[in-house]
């Protein structure tokens, strides 16, 4: 199954996007791991930031507590030294008691807000370091040291700077980067789905204008104008195709006439059977002629018409065939619904399928046109209990294609379905207005 647009590009810029940010990660690691003064430098504010979170203040007095994820990192022989004093010189917490006076500040230097020390070049670190930290009024000097970096702090230091500098930054451009993909590939495409809802109402024979193509992308622009000049073009084709068939059909039927003039002169069997064979290819091109004419409709031909009354008429119309043919004929009503119709054409739809009913059963089936609410016209054909053989039909199969372009035109829908002594074939009209 195809996924929609939008997904596919909110996937692949995901994705393109998620390569770039390896990518820049990458070197953003690069470029801190071989700048050691910079990595130097951050790991400093960053370790000075985190103990500068152990003070607290009580009144005017302030008091030093380590932070508690901090707690083992001082332990003796790991190599990293901290302290803590005020600007008097009140050391409120030390880790060490020779190694600081080697690697700080001396306590009678007034140091500077924020120094760095390089003990030793090259990795692991050693480095010191210190700065002020200001909290409730009160400033701290805050001093730190590694020799060596066995707990790698310097991985803390790259995560917090691909934090800082990729990974919020590229998901804010991410969202919006998908977000206005979204919205924007939606808003293009919705005059292609107007587009694609018109296309299962279009009819090559009248298209109109064709399909939409004002607000459409320029490319989906170019593909449906394409299209609509290939309806046109299979219109043409086919209205050529039905006005030659026309033509034939009239051209051939006085030609036939001519000839069932000749035979009804002739006394013989054989002319009688040839004159039907004469009058079954009339018809057949009668509907031929009446399958073309079916193109020139028009909606002011639709009127608001009792299908009763009209299926009344056609069952006496039609009853003096079906009783030559040995069948019988009634006609129920449930109601007498109005519908939108073009009289002439459902009336020919009612008398198609009454005469293939009789056409494809037995003689002595009993045919019942009944309307009902809906508005629904059925044409049930009951065989008798005792069915004589079938017999044969004398029928060209164009009836039923005629039924279904004029149900069509209707927006009505043909349903057959067999029971258990006969057929029912239904035409089930719209309660809307046929386009």
């Amino acid at each position: 199954m195809t996924k929609p647009l939008w997904q596919i590009a909110a996937i692949r810029i995901v994705f393109f996007g998620l390569i770039a940010a390896l990518a820049q990660m990458a070197l953003v690691v690069a470029d801190y791991y071989f700048n050691d003064e910079e990595l130097g430098r951050l790991l400093i504010e960053q370790q000075v930031d985190q103990l500068g979170e152990g003070q607290m203040t009580d009144g005017t007095a302030t008091r030093y507590v380590l932070p508690d994820e901090m707690a083992d990192l001082f332990a003796p022989g790991h190599g990293y030294f901290a302290r803590v004093r005020t600007v008097d010189g009140t050391i409120l917490f030390s880790s060490c008691d020779a190694a600081c006076e080697v690697h700080f500040l001396p306590r009678t230097v007034q140091p500077p807000d924020f120094w760095v020390r390089f003990i030793a070049p090259g990795k692991p670190l050693h480095v010191a370091g210190g700065g002020t930290v200001e909290r409730d009024g009160q400033v701290l000097l805050i001093e730190f040291a590694t020799i060596g970096d066995s707990e790698g702090l310097i991985w803390g230091v790259f995560w917090h700077e691909v934090l800082d500098h990729l990974v919020v930054p590229m998901s804010l451009l991410l969202v919006f980067a998908v977000g206005g993909a979204i919205v924007s590939i939606s808003a293009a495409l919705r005059p292609v789905e107007a587009a694609a809802r018109a296309a299962d109402n279009l009819d090559p024979l009248n298209m109109g204008d064709g399909l939409p193509t004002g607000t459409m992308p320029q490319e989906i622009s170019r593909l449906t104008g394409a299209v609509n000049r290939a309806f046109k073009r299979s219109g043409d084709l086919i209205r050529g195709q039905r006005m030659l068939t026309s033509a034939i059909a009239h051209e051939v039927r006085t030609p036939l006439a001519i000839i069932k003039l000749e035979l009804s002169g002739i006394d013989s069997p054989r002319a009688r059977k040839a004159e039907a064979d004469v009058d079954e290819l009339s018809e057949f091109v009668a509907q031929l002629t009446a399958l073309a004419r079916l193109e020139a409709i028009t909606e002011r031909q639709y009127q608001a018409t009792d299908l009763a009354q009209l299926c009344e008429e056609v069952v006496g119309a039609v009853a003096p065939w079906v009783l030559a043919r040995g069948d019988t004929i009634a006609f129920e009503k449930d109601a007498e619904p109005l519908a939108m119709i073009i009289p002439s054409l459902i009336r020919d739809a009612c008398r198609n399928l009454i005469e293939n009913a009789v056409r494809h059963s037995p003689v002595g089936t009993a045919i019942t046109v009944r309307v009902e609410r809906g508005p629904v016209i059925s044409i049930i054909d009951s065989k008798p209990e005792t069915a004589p053989a079938q017999r044969p039909s004398d029928s060209l199969g164009i009836g039923l294609a005629i039924v279904e372009r004029v149900l069509t035109l209707h927006g009505a829908q043909l349903l057959r379905e067999e029971v258990a002594n006969g057929m029912v074939a239904s035409i089930h009209f719209s309660t809307e207005k046929p386009t």
